[in-house]
This record gives structure tokens, C-alpha cells and sequence, in this order.
């Protein structure tokens, strides 16, 4: 059975899972990559949450920040659920790169299994984990559409 995921079970998959593809495009070129997240919902207002380095996809979202995010959840190739969410893409700075981070770590941390990996509670303590060099960003996605799909046997 194929069939379409109503609202509910759309965010149960964007709440229950951390691993997402990203989409991205600019200058006639379209990038798709890994990213851990976190979706949250405020006051009406749904964002997924993500913290990265100074990279291609920072570049390309600060050139168009329309981005989607593509979410699965798989028991078997008979047995999934995939949602896709369309939104803007928002550096984030101050308190609110602060609240990214203390989401983030908090949801992300039982999974967390290396150091590279692990977001810490401020963005000075993040950096450290990286090359002195490169710039740790944190940003979040201002969701605008979403949409989901299932089969089930």
C-alpha cells in the first residue's frame, strides 16, 4: 500500500529521526548532503535546526536561501516513510545560534559516538572541535511546505 502522510505523521517522522539530505542550489548548480538536525516547533512557526562548518552549503544557502530537507525513515523496502520540507535557510547568531546549539545537543547527544561529531553548549566550545581555522555556523531552516509519503506491506 502506498499512500500519502497526513500532517500528524509527518512531523512524528521530522521529531522521531536526526538524519536528513539537504538541498541546496545556486549558481546553476544543485548540492544534496548529509546533515544532522533537529525539528522544532514554535509558537505556529516549524524550523529544523542544524549546525555546520564554513563549507559549499553555507555559501550556496547565503547565495539562495531556499532550501529543502529530505527526511526517511526505512523498517524495509517494503516498510518506510519519507518527508520532504521546503524552507528558508537563516544564520543563525547571539541567543539564537545559543538555542540551536543547546537543542541540538541535548537531542543529538545519546547518538553521538566521536568527538568531531559532538555540538557542545556555545559556540565558542563548538569551535574547538574543529580546525582553529574554520567557522562553526549554526542555522535553522524557517519551514514553509512539507509533504510525506509511506508504503507499508
Amino acid at each position: 500500500m502506498l499512500g500519502k502522510l497526513n500532517n500528524f505523521q509527518i512531523d512524528r517522522v521530522l521529531l522521531s529521526e536526526t538524519h536528513a539530505h539537504l538541498g541546496c542550489h545556486a549558481n546553476k548548480e544543485t548540492y544534496v548532503v548529509p546533515v544532522s538536525y533537529v525539528f522544532e516547533q514554535e509558537n505556529k512557526e516549524e524550523f529544523i535546526y542544524g549546525y555546520t562548518i564554513e563549507g559549499k552549503k553555507i555559501s550556496m544557502m547565503r547565495e539562495n536561501p531556499e532550501v529543502c530537507l529530505q527526511v526517511e525513515s526505512i523498517q524495509s523496502h517494503a516498510h518506510w516513510q519519507s518527508v520532504i520540507v521546503w524552507g528558508t535557510f537563516e544564520e543563525l547568531k547571539g541567543r539564537e545560534a545559543d538555542h540551536a546549539i543547546q537543542i541540538l545537543s541535548s537531542r543529538l547527544h545519546p547518538y553521538i559516538s566521536t568527538e568531531t561529531l559532538r555540538p557542545a553548549h556555545s559556540m565558542q566550545q563548538l569551535e574547538g572541535h574543529y580546525d582553529p581555522g574554520m567557522k562553526t555556523i549554526a542555522y535553522r531552516i524557517r519551514l514553509k511546505k512539507k509533504t510525506g509519503r509511506f508504503e507499508r506491506r
